[in-house]
């Protein structure tokens, strides 16, 4: 029986259906979904899954954890498009967020500040909106991550006291948990990192952002356990191969498999993360770092440039300050390649 979408969206007031079919063959069967927005009647994102039926229930929950990975980033970028196209004076919290969320992706240093004033405008229109609260914490860290600030410790106590608020807000929702624990491992307390962001995990399972926030975190110290790091760093490619952040999960694995000293399948990682339209100059950074272990000095020189070009600000003396008990092998390697 053919189903009007516009109809059952209208039904169950939501803005977007999530439809499918499950076709059998044998020990064979073929899973289609579609994501589809009411309004319109377009498809935001589909996808079929061929499975051998060996174990109906191990594969339920596969089906159902890779579709819930996939279509969060589709609904966010549609969340996004759909703010973005709204009046300014016609805009409610939520609204104000996700214009927020859509200049935060782009990753420059002028769409992290504008992003961080979508932010404080949603949260004085409502100051009990929790997701305002841990989107402009992880915007503060943003702008220390990518070199965006000379005000380091400033944005870091930001970072902390809007997740804290977040979390206050609302323990129950993943992102705060993860906005939280990201701001905990920079400012240097790796168990409580690690709490949050395991219990943002706990909370979706099918949380990519939170994977890397945590392999982040273990990264951060120093001493974390690599392979541990690589298994979360696969899980997040995994769970979300169109999140805005896929260009981090990559460039972050390449960091992981450098510091396992294994340069050559390092380099293919960067390579990928360079890619990407939004890639930060942390891709080219790693190239650099590549290049320079490689003893390839040229190729080096020019990824650092390439990497200086997009943030000319970028040194020694930062790397040291932010990241002051990781990430050596690659700071050697980048001085080696002309780092200043």
């Amino acid at each position: 029986k053919a189903v009007d979408v516009r109809e059952v969206a209208r039904d169950l007031e939501v803005d977007y259906v999530l439809e499918g079919s499950v076709r059998k063959a044998g020990s064979r069967v073929r899973i289609t979904a579609q994501l589809i927005e009411a309004d319109s009647g377009g498809h935001l994102w589909t996808e079929r899954y061929d499975r051998d039926l060996d174990d109906i229930f191990a594969l339920q929950d596969e089906i159902t954890e890779t579709i819930a990975a996939s279509i969060e980033p589709e609904l966010a970028r549609s969340e996004r498009q759909r703010a973005r196209r709204k009046r300014a004076d016609n805009m409610d919290a939520w609204d104000l967020f996700q214009q927020a969320q859509w200049q935060m992706y782009q990753f420059s240093k002028e769409n992290v500040a504008s992003a961080i004033s979508l932010y404080q405008q949603a949260i004085d229109l409502d100051g009990e909106f929790a997701p305002a609260q841990a989107g402009i914490s992880v915007a503060y860290l943003v702008q220390v991550i990518s070199n965006f600030t000379d005000e380091t410790k400033p944005c870091i106590e930001a970072a902390l006291r809007h997740g804290e608020r977040a979390v206050v807000l609302d323990d129950q929702d993943p992102f705060c948990r993860y906005a939280l624990g990201r701001a905990f491992a920079f400012s240097f307390q790796p168990a409580k990192a690690e709490r949050e962001l395991k219990r943002a995990i706990e909370l979706n399972p099918s949380y990519a952002q939170a994977y890397h926030g945590l392999a982040q975190s273990y990264l951060m110290t120093g001493d974390g356990d690599w392979e541990v790091s690589l298994e979360l760093l696969n899980d997040a490619i995994r769970l979300s191969p169109s999140d805005p952040l896929l260009w981090a999960f990559e460039q972050m694995k390449g960091g992981v498999l450098l510091n396992l000293e294994r340069d050559d399948e390092a380099m293919e990682w960067y390579q990928k993360a360079a890619s990407h339209p939004n890639a930060g100059f942390w891709a080219f950074l790693g190239l650099a770092a590549c290049h320079s272990l490689k003893g390839e000095q040229a190729q080096a020189e020019a990824e650092l440039a390439r990497a200086l070009g997009m943030n000319p600000g970028l040194s020694k003396a930062y790397f040291d300050e932010t990241f002051p008990d990781a990430l050596s092998r690659f700071k050697d390697a980048l001085v080696v390649a002309g780092l200043k």
